[in-house]
């Protein structure tokens, strides 16, 4: 089994245009994802899939692989579809693509070798990760995506809901949640290259369009979604507040 990482990385954003390549630490974005993931040691290599010119000069400065894709894909995951298209890479059906997403330079290399090790299973058509919920903020954001599962691993459901709800704690002022059994879902994903291609020539189903999350869509035609649960924490980067909070951590793993 092969696995390749592929980073979709886009110009524009309503909140924060040309995101990829805001500084952190003297790099541009983009390349603190790349660099994480290229440490990872269970793939064969690393691409970012962009619409602009900008980052592909930016991406190919650092010394990495940068592929044009159409500017107005409505989805990360439409992008490395057709990004698998354009790299001319020899993969088999049963090959594994990575996603990583482009705002996420605190992303581990571990993180990614665990998604491709959950492939080995040829049960999974995708593969994701999971982290514990030890905070009622997080229950209480619906920009914190849960997720429950079976005793494999097997995604149930993820949902912008708390779920599963204990009856007996939520409602209460103060409860403990280290005492919950509820999981956040990390949005890092592995795909069987056969399954990325079907999924991106799907329609939205109804569930994905009522929580707006695309993963629903593959639950809802069949496709069987395998969890690993993770310890580390990433922090995206939706606005450049967040760059602040992201060099704090990079100076304190110094």
């Amino acid at each position: 089994m092969s696995a390749i990482a592929i980073i979709p990385a886009r110009y524009s954003s309503t909140r924060f245009p040309g995101k990829p390549l805001c500084m952190i630490a003297g790099k541009p974005m983009i390349q603190h994802v790349y660099e994480n993931v290229k440490r990872a040691k269970g793939l064969q290599n690393v691409f970012v899939a962009t619409d602009s010119s900008l980052i592909y000069d930016a991406v190919t400065a650092f010394g990495g692989i940068a592929v044009k894709t159409y500017e107005k894909h409505e989805s990360g995951t439409d992008r490395i579809a057709e990004a698998v298209n354009n790299i001319g890479t020899q993969l088999n059906d049963d090959d594994v693509i990575v996603n990583v997403q482009g705002d996420e330079p605190m992303i581990k290399p571990e993180m990614v070798d665990n998604v491709v090790e959950i492939m080995n299973d040829s049960r999974a058509a995708i593969g994701t990760l999971a982290k514990r919920i030890t905070s009622r903020k997080e229950i209480e954001d619906p920009n914190v995506v849960k997720v429950i599962f079976d005793q494999d691993g097997f995604a149930y459901y993820f949902s912008r809901a708390p779920i599963p709800y204990h009856r007996e704690l939520f409602g209460k002022e103060n409860f403990n949640c280290d005492s919950l059994y509820m999981f956040k879902h990390i949005g890092i994903y592995a795909y069987r290259k056969k399954v990325l291609v079907e999924f991106s020539k799907m329609a939205a189903s109804k569930l994905e369009s009522i929580e707006m999350l695309e993963q629903l869509r593959a639950l809802e035609r069949g496709y069987k979604i395998k969890i690993k649960e993770t310890l580390y924490e990433t922090i995206g980067v939706d606005t450049p507040m967040d760059i602040e909070r992201v060099e704090k951590c990079l100076n304190m793993s110094l």
